[in-house]
């Protein structure tokens, strides 16, 4: 027998998408995760196939599409074919834009004025020294 819908907190664990059950229902109740766009906090919430559950795992966010409802936990191999992944695809920065964001300078006129700058600004209206 072919079931229909399943708890949120078990498909979760069983696809893999968390460690333990307990940490799939934790992310629940603290209602991070949203069925069809909507904020679900309870885990005996039920999905079936062609829901589209969103949340955030490992700082990106992630938008899975229920392809199919499992009976147990199976190996990794398996537990993929339970979503289809429809998160967002992340650009990796260029050598530059990396070498900029790691190089703690910022763009010019952005955020308080460094030392130097204040310097300067004090030098240019004549605030005395």
């Amino acid at each position: 027998m072919t079931e229909t819908h399943q708890r949120i907190d078990r498909w979760l664990w069983f696809s893999r998408q968390f460690k333990t059950r307990t940490l799939a229902a934790k992310m629940v109740t603290s209602g991070h995760i949203r069925i069809n766009n909507t904020r679900i906090t309870k885990v005996s919430h039920l999905v079936q196939v062609d829901d589209t559950i969103t949340f955030v795992a490992n700082k990106k966010v992630r938008v899975l599409k229920v392809a199919a409802i499992s009976a147990r936990r199976g190996p990794a191999v398996e537990a993929m074919t339970l979503y289809h992944d429809l998160s967002p695809v992340e650009i990796p920065l260029t050598k530059e834009a990396r070498k900029a964001a790691t190089s703690g300078q910022r763009e010019e006129g952005a955020g308080r004025p460094t030392k130097k700058q204040r310097r300067e600004i004090d030098a240019l209206m004549d605030r005395g020294a």
